[in-house]
């Protein structure tokens, strides 16, 4: 019972945490909305593969090293912000185009790869995800726990991740709002670019 009410608070916190927006979110809507529904799903995927390497790294003691020393946070900030930057600059840049039924079938898209990789790397280097571990490993979890409750959080939490924005990807590809993409795409492009751009300079600007 009292394991069962843990991985309950854990779920609910984590869920949460997920559904307030942040880089994961935007890179998840622009890869699905930009090429297509299984390229918003594969970047799902490499988003949960990120909560690995921040589990990883918790259970190693370095989210604790890093949230205590200024320079290797400020590191790990800027190489964040730096990629959050880059891909938002794409974005603003990307040539829009016009869909119609002749060319569905001849839209470019881009590898299973790339996407799960700009999902891993957009939450890797999300500075901020540090501490969220580290809170959640500190004030929620305790270090008492078991190792068989150690795993078990954490292959919830990482599931839970790839579930909920493979959600994400499926709801912004349903055909109505695919549609409204379509049109305004070019419009879009700039809108998720200037978000992810805004987003890489709060977290170059954001204090320890």
């Amino acid at each position: 019972m009292q394991y069962l009410a843990l991985i309950g608070t854990v779920a609910v916190v984590h869920l949460l945490g997920l559904m307030s927006p942040g880089p994961d979110f935007f890179i998840t809507v622009k890869n699905s909305l930009s090429y297509s529904r299984k390229t918003g799903r594969w970047t799902a995927i490499g988003v949960g593969l990120g909560i690995v390497v921040h589990l990883l790294y918790c259970f190693a003691g370095l989210a604790f090293i890093i949230s205590q020393s200024i320079l290797l946070f400020n590191i790990f900030k800027l190489l964040g912000a730096a990629y959050l930057i880059f891909i938002g600059i794409k974005s603003l840049f990307a040539k829009s185009f016009k869909m119609d039924i002749k060319n569905v079938a001849h839209k470019k898209d881009i590898s299973k790869i790339k996407a799960l990789r700009s999902g891993f790397l957009t939450n890797v280097l999300n500075p901020k995800a540090t501490l969220y571990f580290l809170s959640l490993f500190t004030f929620v979890v305790s270090p008492n726990e078991p190792w068989f409750m150690i795993v078990a959080l954490s292959v919830l939490m990482v599931v839970e991740t790839m579930l909920w924005f493979y959600l994400v990807a499926t709801f912004f590809t349903h055909h109505k709002i695919k549609n409204s993409f379509d049109k305004f795409n070019g419009v879009f492009n700039k809108v998720f670019g200037g978000l992810l751009v805004a987003l890489g300079i709060k977290v170059a600007l954001g204090h320890k």
